[in-house]
């Protein structure tokens, strides 16, 4: 996981959040739009799946919705997708850099957000965190 030439001097991993609104009705609620969105994302962030996603529907009115984990190599994609209100929130995490327009792309492509909110962090315990608003 450590390879010199992926991580920026001093950074344990890259954190790309998207907190996204007024996304796709019907794709939010479809685990088969879901888990050809992560495979997609896998494939063109050049990651590596750590066996297949796990997308669980649980929660109550407010907060109903799919849950989506899928381990990768280098740590793990999570997104929630509210049903009520057609919220998406995701996280990928990696120790492994990977092209954030290109994660962005494959997100709008299948959820068609009509607001974002993208923020990126490189991760490191011991220097102050170094978050930027994209």
């Amino acid at each position: 996981m450590r390879s010199k030439d992926t991580r920026k001097a001093g950074s344990w991993g890259y954190h790309l959040t998207i907190d996204a609104g007024g996304c796709d009705h019907h794709a939010l609620r479809s685990k088969s739009t879901i888990a050809a969105f992560t495979k997609e994302l896998v494939s063109r962030i050049e990651m590596v799946a750590y066996g297949k996603p796990r997308i669980v529907m649980f929660g109550n009115r407010k907060t109903k919705g799919y849950t989506l984990i899928q381990l990768i190599e280098t740590s793990n994609i999570a997104a929630h997708f509210v049903e009520e209100t057609d919220d998406i929130y995701l996280d990928i995490f990696s120790c492994k850099k990977f092209v954030l327009n290109d994660a962005i792309a494959v997100f709008k492509k299948y959820f068609k957000p009509r607001t974002m909110i993208k923020r990126f962090v490189v991760r490191q315990a011991k220097s102050k965190k170094m978050t930027r608003k994209l």
